[in-house]
């Protein structure tokens, strides 16, 4: 196959339904809104979710629950992700930004213990579980609370 011969596939170039130009268009006069009617005139229809007075979904459905406005959300790090930092480092906050494992830091970071830590760090997180500063211990690393 050369680059002169490639072809669309039939039915990939659709025309456009050009309306309003006439009646030998086939979409003239009405331009295909049909007669009269709310759809037919300008700026009608309906917003999205009315139906036709009839109560909306949206109404019908009960409210359940509550959200918490000072609800505090922290970017999670978990100890398996720190491997990537050599011995000894200090990890903070503005490091673990830098370096591309949290996008945001929020309302702080939070350090969980998932998975196994193979090097010795000093980590400075705003909040630390047990089971991750147990593992940064075992490994002779040092956990600060900021």
């Amino acid at each position: 196959m050369r680059l002169h011969e490639l072809k669309a596939p039939p039915g990939t170039n659709k025309r456009v339904k050009r309306v309003g130009r006439g009646i030998g268009s086939g979409h003239g006069k009405t331009s295909t809104r049909g007669h009269k009617g709310q759809k037919a005139r300008s700026g009608g229809g309906v917003r999205p979710g009315f139906e036709g007075g009839q109560m909306p979904l949206q109404r019908r459905l009960p409210k359940r629950g509550f959200t918490n406005i000072f609800k505090k959300e922290f970017a999670i790090v978990n100890v398996r992700d720190l491997n990537r930092f050599p011995d000894g480092t200090e990890i903070t906050p503005e490091l673990l930004l830098e370096s591309g494992l949290i996008k945001r830091i929020k309302d702080g970071v939070k350090i969980l213990g998932e998975g196994e830590l193979e090097r010795t760090l000093v980590v400075k997180a705003h909040k630390v579980s047990q089971q991750a500063a147990e593992k940064i211990a075992a490994r002779g690393g040092k956990v600060e609370v900021i």
